[in-house]
């Protein structure tokens, strides 16, 4: 039986919000990387249902990957245009395309990891 409520992600939004504040990425990009983090980690629980997803932050000088794993073999789809838009669900890949520069998934030998990168534009 799985839990009726996700499990707590406040430890990796923290983590990811402190990583890119030290090192100095502007706040509208530290929080469209929060929302492209929860929706990934959401969707872990959710639809793979993993109750402690792993996050992983590896940050170059430039770039920033965010990778979410679980234990489910299965690869999301790559997300249809138009989402329905009487449904309940179905957009959340679309805003982690929208929010971010890249994302994909890969499978792995436990499960799958889905990931994004953001690239922290030079300020003027």
């Amino acid at each position: 039986m799985r839990a009726c409520n996700p499990p707590d992600w406040s430890t990796a939004r923290s983590e990811l919000s402190g990583l890119l504040t030290s090192a100095g990425w502007r706040p509208s990009v530290i929080s469209d990387a929060e929302l492209a983090l929860h929706e990934l980690f959401v969707n872990a629980w959710r639809h793979a249902g993993s109750s402690a997803p792993l996050v992983t932050l590896v940050l170059s000088p430039v770039c920033l990957r965010v990778s979410v794993c679980d234990g489910s073999s299965t690869l999301p789809a790559e997300p249809d245009l138009p989402v329905d838009p009487l449904s309940q669900s179905g957009r959340g890949l679309h805003l982690v395309r929208s929010l971010t520069h890249r994302f994909g998934a890969e499978p792995r030998k436990d499960g799958k990891v889905v990931w994004f990168e953001l690239i922290q534009e030079a300020t003027a």
